[in-house]
């Protein structure tokens, strides 16, 4: 079915929702690469235009991809709720999620009802602060060794890279992390050597200090999720199956996953938590999406990167996670080209997971040939904490030494808890307190009556340094 809007006498004609949806995207050069950006801002705002009024029951019913992304989403669908709001166009809608009266609905299941392209469909039509606000609101709770996504917290991932996976480097900047209250999110590496002997040494490595100093948190290796299950088997101690998704069948192929393979290693390592003393929890997966991934693996399918973007976050609700992030600019400048590019796809993709019911974190990041630089990686850090962000990363020094792109450091994350009186994930908080590292809910200093801060340090430093080789 085709659109068609009249703007200052020129007539603008949209095949189908797929080129509305494209033409009414914000400007990103993925979009301009695809060949689905709008050709003029004239033709932008009139795709806004035709498509606050198109309802949420026309989007519901379009196929936008025939895959098996579509068919996951589909079966995920709740109708019964949707009843309730299918009659609404996306302008309508629009006013409904900035309305507080939204969370009640959304907090009594009607997230179910919002399929990923109705939050893409919503969110090109909301400004920086909308998408800010709207998400603010929305608590997506989560838990695991530690309780992630309540109100007044913002996790941290420490992200221990190193450039050729060794114990003794990962080990410290763990220990650089925790010092300052990172690491309540999760301890997780990106490993150069995806082999299984290198993951199993890692995994060893994180979860032998994780139990040695008794912090309420979890341990990821980042490798392929089979690398990480065949892990397990040889006697891994796997707390979060990781992997990287993407929002259409193909764009997952290329990445060595299918969604029945998925589903299969959840309920492996579900099995692998109950079968370890202690058990650790039922919310056992981490993703991480991204804007741009399926156009990079040319399996986009005509879609524009916010609505593939939109379905991997539907992809990733099926399985109930722990954690979700979007890396927002890691890809590079063919898919988000500038620092304006890269602040809006991360509101924008913060937004649309928390509207879908995830516990939504982001990767603040550029990497070193994109026009952006250390202020947009401040800017926004300080919106998404604004915004409610459930994690964020804690590079050493925001440098990755090992992947070369900028993010954010645990002293980045420490200032924006202190500028916004957040804390870290309860249990994890706790912990922080009882072994001297914070003091009355504040990072404590050498300062502090009896340096405890001085002497946390020190034995912290004594109990890793016991587990390495």
């Amino acid at each position: 079915m085709s659109h068609r809007a009249t703007l200052r006498g020129e007539t603008f004609v949209f095949a189908d929702l797929r080129e509305l949806f494209g033409r009414a995207n914000e400007e990103k050069s993925g979009d301009q690469l695809a060949g689905v950006a709008a050709r003029s801002e004239r033709e932008r705002v009139a795709a806004k235009i035709v498509l606050a009024d198109v309802s949420l029951r026309e989007i519901a019913e379009c196929t936008f991809l025939d895959d098996d992304v579509s068919a996951l989403i589909h079966a995920g669908h709740d109708s019964a709720q949707f009843a309730t709001i299918a009659s609404l166009t996306v302008g309508e809608f629009r006013e409904l999620v900035l309305d507080p009266g939204f969370v009640e609905l959304w907090e009594q299941g009607l997230h179910r009802a919002i399929t990923p392209e109705m939050g893409a469909a919503v969110a090109r039509l909301m400004g920086a602060r909308d998408l800010i606000a709207a998400a603010a609101r929305l608590r997506v709770v989560t838990r695991c060794r530690d309780t992630m996504g309540e109100a007044g917290v913002l996790g941290v991932r420490i992200q221990p890279n190193h450039p050729t996976d060794d114990p003794a480097g990962v080990a410290l900047s763990i220990i650089d992390g925790l010092v300052m209250g990172c690491g309540d999110a999760v301890i997780g590496i990106n490993p150069v050597n995806d082999s299984v002997a290198s993951v199993v040494a890692l995994e060893h490595t994180i979860g032998g200090i994780i139990d040695q100093i008794g912090a309420p948190t979890q341990s990821c290796v980042l490798a392929h999720f089979t690398t990480q299950l065949a892990a397990m088997a040889a006697g891994a101690p796997i707390d979060l199956l990781f992997q990287s998704i993407a929002g259409t069948e193909g764009a997952n192929r290329s990445f060595g996953v299918d969604l029945v393979a998925l589903a299969e290693g959840r309920e492996a390592v579900l099995d692998h938590h109950r079968s370890r003393s202690g058990f650790i929890g039922e919310q056992v997966m981490y993703f991480e999406t991204g804007q741009g991934s399926a156009l990079s693996a040319e399996a986009h399918g005509g879609l524009d990167q916010l609505t593939c973007e939109a379905r991997a976050h539907g992809v990733a609700r099926a399985f109930d996670p722990f954690l979700v992030n979007s890396v927002v600019g890691f890809i590079g400048p063919e898919y988000l080209a500038d620092a304006r590019q890269i602040m809006r796809a991360g509101l924008e993709d913060h937004f649309m997971g928390k509207l879908l019911g995830l516990p939504m974190g982001v990767d603040v990041c550029y990497t070193n040939h994109v026009d952006a630089d250390a202020d947009t990686t401040d800017q926004l850090l300080m919106l998404l904490a604004t915004a409610g962000c459930n994690f964020v990363m804690g590079v050493p020094g925001s440098d990755d030494v090992m992947l070369n792109y900028q993010s954010t450091s645990p002293h980045d994350a420490l200032a924006a808890r202190e500028l916004f009186g957040l804390r870290p994930a309860p249990e994890f908080d706790a912990w922080l307190e009882q072994v001297g590292i914070h003091v009355d809910g504040r990072l404590a200093t050498p300062s502090e009556p009896g340096p405890a801060a001085l002497r946390s340090i020190d034995a912290l430093r004594s109990a890793v340094v016991e587990l390495l080789p």
